[in-house]
């Protein structure tokens, strides 16, 4: 058998923990009290959405992932010290009808 390092990823589920990996990294680049807002504010708003928004809700995931792509980008900036929340509510985050 190969080394398995736990169960197989998605492609999606790839993309936010690359984007949570990122956020950590630009966060290095800033100072140390903006360095830990910033990880304390993405490190809640990725356990918030994990809890709240349902794994099966593929087009509201996307649209998270395209939103903090464009975030990030922001952050890398030199002139950019930190985030702010932006809580955005859907009535069918959970169970979407189709």
């Amino acid at each position: 058998m190969g080394a398995s390092r736990g169960p197989r990823l998605s492609g999606m589920q790839k993309q936010v923990l690359s984007l949570y990996r990122g956020f950590l990294r630009a966060a290095r680049a800033k100072s140390a009290e903006d360095r830990q807002q910033i990880e304390s504010l993405v490190s809640s708003e990725f356990r918030r959405n994990a809890k709240e928004v349902d794994r099966k809700n593929f087009l509201y995931i996307e649209y998270l992932l395209r939103r903090a792509k464009k975030q990030l980008d922001q952050l890398r900036s030199p002139d950019v010290v930190g985030l702010s929340a932006l809580n955005v509510s859907f009535s069918q985050t959970k169970h979407p009808t189709n």
